[in-house]
């Protein structure tokens, strides 16, 4: 992932509304959830809802898909596991580690 893709997708990440639409499409799996099961959900307005999921969708965070009358939204896996990589991809030194690991900061690093 380039750097300007990061910053998109941390962009559209960098709201309250935004960041709990995304969580829940993520624990809705592959399967996603129509835009107005998610404005019940979140307990919003259609239009405010309308508003964040095309952030979302702009940075490559979501897809969607007609299912009849409705929209269906699904959380973009690939895009989320290129952030977290692109996040991580200096840890441990270079070593893959895992987020449940125990890094190994340098010692000046740590905060």
């Amino acid at each position: 992932m380039e750097s300007t893709h990061a910053l998109e997708a941390l962009g559209a990440l960098a709201h309250a509304i935004r960041l709990s639409v995304f969580r829940l499409l993520v624990q809705a799996g592959h399967e996603g959830l129509a835009a107005g099961r998610i404005a019940e959900l979140m307990e919003i307005p259609a239009s405010s809802l309308s508003f964040h999921l095309k952030e979302l969708h702009r940075a490559g965070l979501l897809s969607s898909r007609q299912d009849g009358r409705s929209i269906i939204y699904m959380a973009r896996f690939e895009t989320m596991n290129a952030l977290l990589g692109y996040l991580t991809e200096n840890c441990c030194g270079g070593n893959p580690c895992s987020p449940l690991s125990n890094c190994a900061v340098a010692p000046e690093l740590q905060l």
